[in-house]
């Protein structure tokens, strides 16, 4: 699968879409608190993204059974790792973690983050998780940089979470992305330092740890056929950014509001 190059005048205009999202992140942190349910954030999200003149990517975007995602955002609460449908029934509660992840199409291009954020007060133990996933996040970001190996970033994100005893889950990856929200190259979570292809400047990549409390085995909602959840029913965490690979440092692409 080739890999698109992106010209500064394409990463210009993947910044407008990427600064949206973290916009809409930003947004959507305001709203987050015990008794809203997903739905409501959903709408929340779609509202904003179509306000600021763009279309939320998720919705009706495919997945391999044909099913149409039906929201604008992904909400995935506690076990939840990825591609939570929003609903109405999913009221969260004191305690629960919610990882949002949230994309949109503005002028052709696609941004992509997530975050996940805690409900009210959370375990020290789920901070601990929360705190790790985002330092992996940004380790990796760090190293993507002209001459790293793809390899290089899942170790990155691999020993920082393995070695605080969580699980790194293997199945979901992050990806390029550009005119369409998944291209090539593929970006692990896991692998081996000085292995796989070698980043060069343009590249634009989603790059997003997915990191359970427990083991790292998950299962595929077989109602909805888009959630995957932990099989230990352990919580995980999911934190994305999209990100412009440089000479020497990256550029983040995607970062909320604070």
């Amino acid at each position: 699968m080739e890999i698109f190059l992106k010209t500064e005048d394409e990463i210009e205009l993947m910044r407008h879409a990427n600064r949206l999202v973290g916009m809409t992140l930003t947004e959507l942190g305001r709203w987050i608190r015990p008794g809203i349910s997903t739905l409501q954030l959903d709408k929340i999200a779609d509202e904003f993204i179509r306000d600021h003149g763009a279309i939320p990517t998720f919705k009706g975007f495919p997945n391999p059974y044909g099913s149409p995602f039906p929201g604008s955002i992904c909400t995935s609460v506690n076990d939840c790792v990825v591609h939570g449908v929003p609903s109405a029934n999913k009221i969260l509660q004191e305690g629960d973690i919610i990882s949002i992840d949230c994309g949109t199409t503005l002028n052709g291009f696609c941004g992509d983050s997530a975050y996940t954020y805690c409900v009210g007060e959370v375990s020290e133990e789920v901070k601990a998780l929360l705190k790790t996933t985002e330092e992996a996040l940004y380790e990796a970001i760090n190293i993507a940089v002209v001459g790293t190996r793809l390899g290089d970033i899942g170790h990155c994100i691999q020993r920082h979470c393995e070695k605080q005893g969580y699980g790194v889950v293997r199945e979901l990856t992050g990806h390029g992305i550009g005119k369409k929200m998944h291209e090539a190259p593929q970006v692990d979570n896991y692998g081996k330092r000085h292995f796989g292809i070698m980043l060069q400047e343009g590249m634009c990549l989603a790059i997003e740890p997915m990191i359970t409390m427990g083991n790292r085995q998950i299962f595929l909602n077989a109602k909805d056929r888009w959630a995957i959840h932990t099989k230990d029913r352990q919580p995980a965490a999911h934190f994305e950014h999209t990100v412009v690979v440089r000479r020497g440092k990256a550029e983040i692409l995607s970062a909320r509001n604070t």
